[in-house]
């Protein structure tokens, strides 16, 4: 591993943490607390690669989020298969001993390794990256993570061919992995990205049909905020037309900073009212693609922004 400390991971252990459900009385009956307590809130890592994982996952922690998303090439040098079982079972152990859980991995072609293409019309790389995928699946569903977020807009943009081509070779590329990520337990989510960065799927709407068209459980989709340039519709218009299908769900400014940068208050309070009303609980996780603040402050000023939104809602 290049930036995550190997050393941190033999010389820290774990402990299990135990979640409980708040229990009332009820004529002799135990039931849960239907009370709301809030989203689940997890943290993207790359934001703090270049501290050791367990300083990463006391921040995160610390800061109030109850899960970390992991960009794995700030893990490795080469690829994730450099990454042993046993340093695999420290990175459980250190996300556990800070009260935290793997949400899942995300930038997942972003390099290292070099050369990885999952739309490109030459086979051998696309052959290649599919692989290296496989490799992804069994590093996700190792370290716990339910959801990995399939984004990656340099590794799946056209090259030399139509882009309805390189969708077919999308879909193919995931129909090879699909039964191999439902075996560990992880799905892949289809993430939506703007014009500007990709020119393979730009909306949800392209992504659901992405999804539909590789017919697999395995294969579903995410929501992110910044990424809704190409969309003609608000954020909660968007959020209920595909609630049942999104499993993930990004945020962050619109211009990509952390929250509380910008307007976030205003800009989000519907959408997040609109998941509220609709008892979306899966994540809520925080991207940013700029880190000069450093990942403690990212950490902190978003979850006080995030908390900032709750308060609002009805």
């Amino acid at each position: 591993m290049s930036n995550c400390n190997r050393r941190d991971f033999i010389k820290i252990s774990g402990a299990a943490v135990l979640g409980g459900l708040t229990f009332s009385c009820r004529r002799k009956e135990m039931v849960t607390d239907s009370r709301w307590s809030g989203f689940k809130y997890a943290m993207c890592n790359e934001s703090m690669a270049g501290l050791s994982w367990a300083e990463q996952c006391r921040i995160v922690s610390n800061a109030g989020y109850k899960g970390v998303e992991v960009a794995a090439f700030t893990l490795v040098k080469e690829g994730v298969q450099e990454i042993s079982r046993d340093e695999r079972s420290q990175i459980v152990s250190v996300m556990k001993d800070a009260g935290i859980e793997c949400v899942g991995l995300h930038w997942l072609l972003a390099p290292p390794p070099k050369g990885l293409h999952f739309t490109t019309p030459d086979a051998a790389v696309r052959e290649k990256t599919t692989a290296y995928f496989d490799k992804l699946i069994d590093f996700c569903g190792d370290i716990g993570g339910p959801y990995m977020i399939f984004g990656s807009p340099k590794q799946r943009s056209t090259v030399g061919v139509p882009v309805e081509e390189a969708k077919k070779y999308f879909a193919e590329g995931l129909a090879k992995v699909a039964d191999h990520a439902q075996q560990r337990g992880v799905k892949i989510l289809i993430e939506h990205l703007p014009g500007s960065a990709t020119d393979v799927v730009n909306t949800l709407a392209e992504a659901l049909e992405l999804a539909k068209q590789v017919n697999h459980p395995a294969i579903q989709i995410m929501f992110d905020f910044h990424n809704t340039n190409d969309e003609t519709e608000p954020f909660d218009v968007l959020l209920k037309k595909y609630y049942k299908h999104i499993h993930h769900v990004h945020i962050q400014e619109m211009d990509g900073k952390h929250l509380g940068t910008g307007t976030a208050v205003n800009d989000y309070l519907k959408a997040l009212q609109t998941l509220k009303d609709l008892k979306y609980d899966k994540w809520i996780s925080l991207e940013v693609f700029d880190f000069s603040g450093g990942g403690k402050k990212i950490a902190e000023e978003s979850m006080r922004v995030l908390k900032q939104i709750e308060g609002k809602l009805v």
